[in-house]
């Protein structure tokens, strides 16, 4: 597979240090607020690399974080930070807004088809292991106390600015939008690693540390739940282009200070999702979530299926009739395979052809966008009713767009074109099963349930059909 580095700015064979083990790690969430479908682009096709790593054979151990502590809006400790803010808006503690905002995030990845990390850690439960990184680099003459902070010092590596698709210009301060430059640095781009209890007035997460009561610095959460999980060369670490500086400039500072030796190999970027004004983002008001989706009438698998539909390296413009097109264009595909007859041997050339164009486009820096051409390629191909519905659920278990499931909805329309509902579907299934276990009495108090709300089952040639009475 050959796969954009952003490490050396260029496409790059995806090579691992042990042999057929993937070590991958993901930028996680900050629990603060409802995730908006831009940050979900990224979760997307990070999901879509992981599954199509495995569908090659690898195994995947996939760590991500939770950022429920910390995330200040600057590297100077200026404002609120965005878990306080959270609490303050909602009158609720932290870790409750924590807790929700985590709950409420894996409901969305659960809506859009995103696989749940191998190993997910709350940055709260790692405060013993930032501690004992941040006093190894101290020991090292990689960090230095400075106005009650401990700052890591740029000065000590021969190159801080590794992703060069910047300018030192662009980034003098060296830390996010609405940044202020922190007069406690020896370095413009020294960053924090502990902040003290000098710096709080309301903070309500502290902890103990050989600096005095205070809590951890956004980028060495990252490094350190990375080292402990993944081990001591990663593979592969994923997050959206935004991150690229400073956080992960700042992780590849304090990992390989820390470790002695290179850190990760391969770092993969997904590029912005934006709008008629810009990049998508929650303050600015353009909060798109998932929720809001639905309430709109739009399956979130839609959303999947509009983001597949580009390449993670190119920004995506989001506006409603994009999206309407994607809704129409994916009912389509959705109908085409309904009316498959799972009929047929499997032709096992044409199969492998087929199969052989998937992996070209995914082997090409996952271009997924070839790879939903690759399902259309099925459609029109001349294997038998069988071999199309093995290889389109076998290509989707990679692009998790529920396929077969949307086909099998449509099947199940009454001939007045109405949706049966999802109980309605749920018993049927369940008499279906009742039925292949030859436990027929199940199946007829299955029938009965059925015939109580209103509908009708009738077993014909073509299988089981349902109607409205």
């Amino acid at each position: 597979m050959n796969l954009y580095n952003s490490l050396t700015r260029s496409k790059d064979e995806f090579v691992t240090h042990t042999p057929g083990r993937v070590e991958m790690y993901t930028c996680g969430p900050t629990v603060y607020h409802y995730a908006h479908i831009g940050n979900l682009r990224t979760y997307i096709m990070e999901d879509v690399l992981e599954k199509y790593l495995r569908y090659t054979g690898l195994d995947v151990n996939r760590v991500m974080n939770i950022t429920d502590v910390g995330h200040l809006t600057s590297d100077g400790d200026t404002g609120d930070d965005k878990m306080l803010k959270g609490a303050k808006r909602e009158h609720k503690t932290v870790m409750e807004i924590a807790k929700f905002y985590t709950d409420a995030f894996f409901e969305d990845c659960r809506k859009l088809n995103i696989k749940r990390p191998d190993v997910i850690v709350p940055a709260t439960s790692y405060i013993g292991e930032f501690i004992k990184v941040i006093s190894s680099l101290i020991e090292n003459g990689y960090a230095y106390e400075a106005g009650g902070n401990i700052y890591f010092d740029t000065s000590k590596l021969q190159k801080y600015y590794v992703f060069n698709d910047f300018s030192e210009e662009d980034l003098a301060v060296g830390v996010r939008e609405g940044v202020e430059a922190d007069g406690n640095k020896r370095n413009k781009t020294d960053f924090v690693l502990w902040f003290t209890k000098s710096k709080f007035e309301d903070q309500e997460l502290k902890w103990e540390s050989p600096w005095g009561l205070g809590y951890p610095g956004w980028h060495i959460e990252c490094s350190c739940i990375s080292m402990k999980n993944n081990g001591e060369y990663l593979d592969l670490h994923c997050g959206g282009i935004d991150n690229a500086f400073p956080h992960h400039t700042n992780e590849i500072a304090q990992s390989e200070s820390y470790l002695g030796h290179p850190w990760c190999g391969h770092w993969f970027h997904v590029h912005h999702l934006n709008t008629e004004g810009g990049k998508m983002s929650k303050s600015k008001g353009e909060f798109l979530t998932v929720s809001l989706l639905e309430e709109k009438g739009y399956d979130p698998l839609v959303y999947r299926f509009f983001c597949l539909q580009s390449h993670y390296r190119k920004g995506l413009m989001f506006s409603w009739e994009n999206l309407d097109n994607a809704a129409a264009a994916y009912s389509k595909l959705a109908a085409k395979i309904s009316q498959i007859d799972n009929t047929g041997d499997i032709d096992k050339a044409e199969a492998d052809r087929l199969r052989a164009g998937f992996r070209a486009a995914m082997d090409n820096d996952l271009n997924t966008s070839l790879a939903v051409t690759a399902l259309y390629d099925v459609l029109k191909s001349p294997v038998s009713g069988a071999g199309k519905l093995t290889l389109i659920k076998e290509f989707d278990e990679v692009l998790s767009l529920g396929l077969l499931g949307a086909a099998e909805k449509i099947k199940n329309k009454n001939p007045e074109g109405d949706e049966i509902p999802d109980e309605i579907a749920e018993l049927i299934e369940q008499r279906k099963a009742a039925r292949k276990e030859k436990n027929f009495a199940l199946a007829d108090e299955i029938r009965d349930k059925i015939s109580a709300l209103g509908y009708t089952v009738e077993e014909t040639r073509e299988g089981t059909k349902v109607r409205k009475a």
